[in-house]
Order: structure tokens, then C-alpha cells, then sequence
């Protein structure tokens, strides 16, 4: 019989946001599975993780424990977030918006005007997520998601790469109650290690 992990209350834990590696992907495929009908396979992470000038994969972690992911592939000026997931035992912790935090500002430092991305229509809270993020719905993806015949909303955060978005992530990113970030380490190239 499984036991539950002991959780920290909200605010009472680190939170480090760092490149997805090989060895975080046992951890990765395991939130893949308690979060998803059809999960990614090892195969497919590797595949994408593998082409870093287009995509960009990230893992969060509590205490070196892997607690949620991130993924987004980069199309000319569209920054298309492929994956957002969090363990279930760490939801509603902010992890998801740190997340989504992280991989917009990685689409601008690499020159991204727009995000966009596509959501189960009965997921509300993501939604609610995604709208804090200044994403609007566009489209309907009719049957999108094989597992259910689930339709898929189509969001667009337009005008990414002017002053007001930028101004809407620091506010948001206020709200985590974090230390600032060191703004030094955009000087990185895209996917280095700090």
C-alpha cells in the first residue's frame, strides 16, 4: 500500500526551477503518469530534449525532488508550450505558474512576440492559469485529445515581446514571494546551465 508524502504547507518550501536532463526523467515519467490518459514516453522527452534550439524543457524541485515540469517549442516568433504538470500531491502550490513563469520568459530571451497553447476545455483551472498569463482563447480544437475526444481551447498570449507582458510576469512573479531573479543569467545562451 502507497503512503502519501509529507507535503509542506504553501510558502513553507524552495522552489528551484532548472534545465529537464536525463536524470531527472524517472521523476518526469512518473508525474506523466498520474497526471495524463496517453503519457509521453522516455523516447519522446529524450527527442525533445535533444533539440535544443528549438525546444526548451525545465523540471521544478523541491528539495531536489521533482515536483512539476515545463516544455515549449520556439517556431519562428510563436513560442508553443507543449506540456505544463505538477505532481498532484504538490497542486496549487504556485509550482504550475512558477513553471509557465519560466518558460515565457526563456520564449522572449529567445525572441518569441507570441505564446500560445492548447488546453482540455474541462480543465477550468488551468484555464484560469493561463488567463492570468494573459493568454485569451482563439479556437476550438474539436476532438482534439484522442484519449476522450475532448476538445481543445486554443489560447494566444499576443504582443508577448512589449513592456506591458513584461511588466504582467514581474507583477506575477511578485505575487510567489520570492527573492528577484538574478536578471545577469539572461546573458546565458539558450539551454546552458547557470
Amino acid at each position: 500500500m502507497a503512503t502519501a508524502r509529507a507535503v509542506p504547507p504553501p510558502g513553507m518550501f524552495p522552489v528551484d526551477i532548472v534545465p529537464m536532463r536525463r536524470r531527472h526523467l524517472r521523476s518526469v515519467l512518473r508525474i506523466e503518469d498520474l497526471v495524463y490518459p496517453r503519457p509521453w514516453s522516455m523516447s519522446l522527452f529524450l527527442s525533445e530534449m535533444n533539440m535544443r534550439s528549438s525546444r526548451c524543457y525545465l523540471v521544478a524541485r523541491s528539495r531536489r525532488e521533482v515536483i512539476g515540469y515545463a516544455g515549449l517549442m520556439m517556431s519562428l516568433d510563436d513560442a508553443h508550450v507543449t506540456t505544463v504538470a505538477v505532481d498532484p500531491a504538490w497542486q496549487r502550490r504556485h509550482v504550475g505558474a512558477r513553471l509557465l513563469l519560466a518558460v515565457a520568459r526563456e520564449a522572449l530571451a529567445r525572441g518569441a512576440a507570441n505564446l500560445t497553447l492548447e488546453v482540455r476545455a474541462s480543465n477550468v483551472g488551468a484555464r484560469d492559469l493561463y488567463r492570468r498569463f494573459g493568454f485569451e482563447a482563439v479556437g476550438l480544437r474539436k476532438g482534439y485529445y484522442a484519449d476522450s475526444g475532448e476538445d481543445a481551447i486554443v489560447m494566444w498570449a499576443h504582443h508577448a515581446d512589449g513592456p506591458e507582458y513584461g511588466a504582467l510576469l514581474d507583477a506575477l512573479e511578485r505575487t510567489f514571494g520570492d527573492p528577484p531573479p538574478d536578471r545577469s543569467a539572461s546573458s546565458r545562451a539558450p539551454g546552458e546551465t547557470p
